[in-house]
């Protein structure tokens, strides 16, 4: 395809693109296209296909963004779901609670992002896979009613399948900590929070201290609450990205 110019009786018409090297004076060979005139300016005179100035000028502008963004997505990595964990801490009040046992309950993160350029985190946990950890010191039978309250009177997995984080500003500090805020989605109640996040190479490891009221579950009782589940959970996070 090249550039050619239709003339008719001595005088341009209009400039339009030919798929036809040869060209007959005096007669227009196909219909004009009035707007492909204006492209005109987009070329030498010589009728040469460089590109002017202005069209060079663009293509550099549009080279130096792409160039900028690659560091930025290149980032931007998957959090490793098999090295990285969420441990909560489940103690125990009242009268008897020398008499129960504290629970850690395993959180394993379905899938999420970390981003060190525009810092950014947010990952998923599905609550059905949440599992608490065999304690020796209790029997089988007593570990799985355990594991069946957690799951239907605790976090209803049925009802709500998602725990979900997603940070919304996160500052870096001196000493590779970073501050980070962001919304926490639990047992359908979002509530913001804030962490002091420590990186070791790509390690990031925090810990923080929720209620379970705030988040509309209310603590397990036994025996009318001689035994109960304190309402302050501890949990720690230590999350790897690939």
């Amino acid at each position: 395809m090249r550039l050619r110019t239709i003339k008719r009786k001595g005088r341009c018409l209009a400039t339009r693109f030919a798929h036809v090297s040869q060209k007959r004076e005096g007669r227009c060979l196909a219909p004009l296209d009035p707007g492909l005139s204006r492209m005109h300016n987009l070329f030498r005179d010589n009728g040469s296909r460089a590109a002017s100035p202005m069209v060079t000028r663009v293509l550099q502008m549009l080279c130096a963004l792409l160039a900028a963004a690659l560091p930025i997505v290149a980032q931007e990595k998957a959090i490793d779901t098999q090295r990285s964990t969420i441990a909560i801490h489940v103690g125990k009040s009242g009268l008897l609670s020398a008499a129960a046992h504290d629970h850690t309950i395993n959180a394993p993160i379905s899938s999420g992002t970390i981003r060190e350029s525009a810092p950014h985190i947010e990952f998923t946990v599905e609550t059905a896979k949440m599992t608490v950890k065999p304690d020796p010191k209790i029997d089988a039978k007593t570990q799985a009613t355990i594991q069946t309250d957690m799951e239907e009177m605790t976090l209803e997995t049925k009802k709500f399948p998602e725990i979900a984080f997603r940070s919304s500003r996160i500052e870096k500090l001196a000493g590779g900590q970073w501050k980070v805020a962001g919304d926490l989605y639990l047992h359908g109640v979002t509530k913001p929070v804030s962490l002091t996040v420590k990186q070791t190479g790509d390690s990031y490891t925090t810990s923080t201290v929720l209620k379970q009221t705030d988040f509309g579950i209310k603590p397990l009782s036994i025996g009318g609450g001689i035994i109960k589940v304190k309402n302050e959970v501890e949990i720690d996070f230590q999350i790897f990205a690939r």
